[in-house]
């Protein structure tokens, strides 16, 4: 396949994976992030110019503490932005979704192992809006 190329049913399977992602987040679901990121995904940001590096098993028990934005009648404000393929085993997801006054763009690093599509790594930039 050639760089950059995407097949159907492996574009519509990263979408999934970013879906139960993005469900996840808005439900305050942590078992549904917890199948779409592999056990070793790690978060980062920069938030002050020096890199946070948020474990994967971390963030889930912060998602479990924490309303989830559908408990809260928040509005649902996800969307995928794009989807970029490298052969037929790696992707980057850009998407961005809101914790209203967070907003977020995610760039999402999927692998394709041999349980399927998985999130190996994200890195964020975050926005308050009032």
């Amino acid at each position: 396949m050639p760089e950059g190329s995407m097949t159907l049913p492996a574009l519509a399977a990263i979408e999934a994976v970013v879906r139960t992602y993005l469900d996840g987040l808005h439900e305050g679901d942590a078992d549904k992030i917890a199948a779409a990121f592999h056990p070793c995904a790690h978060l980062y940001s920069a938030p002050k110019g020096e890199v946070v590096d948020f474990p994967r098993a971390d963030w889930l028990k912060a998602i479990k503490s924490r309303p989830s934005p559908q408990s809260q009648g928040l509005a649902r404000e996800d969307r995928i932005l794009a989807i970029d393929m490298a052969g037929d085993d790696a992707a980057c997801v850009k998407v961005h979704c809101c914790i209203p006054p967070r907003y977020f763009t995610d760039f999402l690093l999927l692998l394709k192992t041999s349980e399927g599509w998985r999130i190996v790594a994200k890195s964020f930039h975050t926005e308050l809006r009032s």
